[in-house]
């Protein structure tokens, strides 16, 4: 296999290049990872991999550790397929939300990656503002997020759930498909390409999976029926980095209910640029948007042209940001 059809370019090569022993490592990419051995695609093989002590000590949490997607510096071990993960080469992006629970800490979903395809089932299982939270995510991410409204022939309207996104989601390629009695994916044709890698991402049940066997051909990865209120069971159990048929990689990640923000700051910004734009154009500098004479907000929201639970949305994805960024500041500073 060559080495450029798993993605591998100048960038990866410049920061390859720059370490000491590099002639005696070869470069891999991070197919998937269990229980802290990784499987690695490299030029000539797939080897099984193992994190250098050294690499472990100088990872301040698991963020610097490798993860799905990433491209590795390793040496094998003679005589084995085995080999030491000795570096993990500089991200180009990377998809990452907070840790479920209380503690302060990033946890990384995929790296490396070109395109983010946000797959969101048309039915009782759809949620709008979720989907501003991942898109959130996958404008931060440096990867450019495309949406999925999956299992489009269980629905007679899908032109009205297509209109509520690019609603929320201006400039957002956004596609109707159905990878059960495959339609719509044609339309998927231009992201798929040779060297470049796609991160399927969405809820439980929203139809990953079922999407990842047909873009590789075949049915590689186990698939389940949703439950009868609509809501998913969880089928992928880890991430997994797959090289399809006809060129190019895609990512299939297990489902994500809870989803906090890690970063967001360009993400609200690009997401809600409508809303920001309107607040500049206040009579007041510190307007809070309530009650004030001016507020080009209220205004808008008054004559239907800016959606009230939209607003709501920003606010309160704000406040979260604004209360994780004190959070991480205290971690930083504790540590």
């Amino acid at each position: 296999m060559n080495i450029n059809q798993l993605g591998w370019n100048s960038f990866f090569e410049e920061a390859f290049k720059l370490h000491d022993n590099y002639p005696a490592l070869i470069p891999g990419r991070i197919i998937s990872e269990h229980k802290g051995m990784y499987r690695i695609l490299c030029e000539e093989r797939e080897v099984l991999a193992s994190i250098s002590g050294k690499l472990r000590y100088q990872a301040h949490n698991s963020a610097g550790l490798p993860a799905t997607g990433d491209w590795v510096a390793l040496k094998m071990r003679h005589g084995e397929n085995k080999a030491i993960i000795h570096a993990v080469l500089p991200r180009k992006s990377k998809f990452s939300r907070k840790k479920a629970g209380l503690t302060t800490e990033e946890q990384i979903i995929a790296c490396n990656i070109d395109t983010v395809f946000l797959v969101n089932a048309v039915n009782a299982d759809f949620n709008i503002r979720r989907l501003e939270r991942y898109l959130l995510l996958a404008w931060d991410s440096g990867a450019n997020p495309v949406i999925l409204l999956s299992k489009s022939d269980l629905c007679s309207n899908i032109d009205d759930y297509i209109h509520q996104v690019e609603n929320i989601a201006a400039g957002v390629p956004v596609h109707g498909v159905s990878a059960e009695q495959r339609l719509g994916l044609e339309a998927l044709t231009p992201y798929i390409q040779e060297g470049k890698t796609i991160a399927l991402l969405g809820s439980s049940g929203a139809g990953k999976s079922t999407l990842a066997n047909v873009l590789y051909g075949e049915d590689r990865q186990q698939v389940h029926t949703t439950r009868d209120d609509d809501k998913g069971r969880h089928t992928t159990t880890h991430r997994e980095l797959i090289l399809l048929k006809n060129g190019g990689m895609i990512i299939d990640t297990p489902g994500m209910r809870e989803l906090q923000l890690w970063e967001g700051e360009e993400g609200i910004h690009t997401g809600f640029n409508d809303i920001e734009e309107l607040a500049l154009n206040c009579k007041f500098n510190d307007c809070r948007h309530e009650t004030e004479p001016g507020c080009q907000i209220q205004a808008a929201i008054q004559d239907g042209t800016l959606d009230k639970k939209r607003f709501k949305s920003y606010q309160k994805l704000q406040r979260e940001l604004a209360y994780l960024a004190k959070k991480q500041r205290k971690h930083q500073k504790r540590r």
